[in-house]
């Protein structure tokens, strides 16, 4: 279904397809997990390295979307991608709770890519396969008509959509991180993170295994071996404070 005229200006036709990418995108975006992971974010790392891991993993989101297209489905396994995005908010939750113990590496890693990395990594599989990226998936399938100036304004408009939403978590998590105490901040986190992950795993879990008994087996082992780790990451911090 189309959602504009056919219009005799090229201008009009091609800023028509630019906002309409735009507005859908956007509203898609609003209250999705990677703009609460933002939030999240926040709480741990820098913003030149928020912006810079997120906004890369953008553009190359978008260009999947309109490149590949509806192809993109037949390619990739989704049980995987949910496996791994559940895998890697665990991992971020976990290392808020080890945030003390690591701060000498962190030090070290100041001047390299290895936070920008991690967070283009985790950004990447969440968004990966979500509802935002198969909306521009459909969005590119419906306005290209193999067209270049038409992908284009379809790419323009998903990636400034996707990032001006993701900027309003962002900006929710700068201000709770000036206006909230640490500890308050890194408990948010990290419910923000663990929450993730256990959704991701069991739909991981029953995209492997169906509803039966071994995808609840699946889910139960994966998310207990991540909250005894937690328990006794927390254990041990408490016990470096007393």
């Amino acid at each position: 279904m189309r959602f504009f005229l056919p219009c005799s200006q090229k201008e009009r036709c091609s800023m028509t397809i630019f906002f309409t990418v735009l507005f859908t995108i956007f509203i898609a975006e609003m209250g999705d997990k990677t703009q609460l992971l933002l939030v999240a974010m926040a709480g741990k790392y820098k913003i030149s390295h928020i912006l810079t891991g997120t906004w890369l993993a953008t553009v190359l989101l978008n260009v999947l979307a309109v490149g590949v297209g509806a192809a993109l489905g037949s390619y990739l396994d989704m049980r995987i991608i949910k496996l791994v995005a559940g895998l890697a908010f665990f991992w971020f939750a976990y290392s808020i709770l080890k945030g003390d113990e690591e701060e000498e590496g962190e030090k070290e890693m100041k001047h390299n890519l290895g936070p920008v990395l991690a967070i283009f990594g985790s950004f990447f599989i969440g968004e990966l396969g979500d509802k935002t990226q198969l909306s521009a998936i459909t969005l590119a399938a419906n306005y290209t008509d193999h067209q270049f100036m038409n992908a284009f304004w379809v790419f323009s408009g998903a990636v400034l959509g996707l990032i001006l939403a993701d900027l309003i978590g962002l900006v929710v998590g700068v201000f709770l991180k000036s206006r909230m105490p640490t500890g308050i901040l890194n408990t948010l986190s990290f419910g923000i993170f663990a929450v993730f992950g256990v959704v991701s795993i069991r739909e991981a879990m029953i995209l492997c295994f169906g509803a039966g008994t071994r995808a609840i087996a699946g889910y139960i082992v994966i998310t207990g071996v991540f909250a005894l780790c937690s328990l006794g990451a927390f254990i041990k911090r408490r016990a470096k404070k007393l």
